[in-house]
């Protein structure tokens, strides 16, 4: 699944190390999170949106396999 966690925590100016502590996560939790070697959990996802003010829509992009 992709996601625009990288771009907008730049946008913010905020680093991983800031973004994990609030988050209650690892920095290589976000790290992963960013590279899209992880999939959040829905309430890490819930978390995530919740601490943009965004719609987890917004932030994650599911895209559907072609069949």
């Amino acid at each position: 699944m992709k996601n625009r966690l990288e771009e907008l925590r730049k946008q913010k100016g905020i680093k991983q190390e800031d973004l994990a502590a609030a988050l209650e996560v690892s920095r290589q939790t976000i790290g992963s999170l960013e590279n899209g070697r992880y999939n959040p959990s829905i309430l890490l996802a819930f978390k995530i949106a919740r601490y943009f003010n965004m719609h987890i829509e917004d932030i994650f992009i599911y895209e559907e396999e072609q069949k």
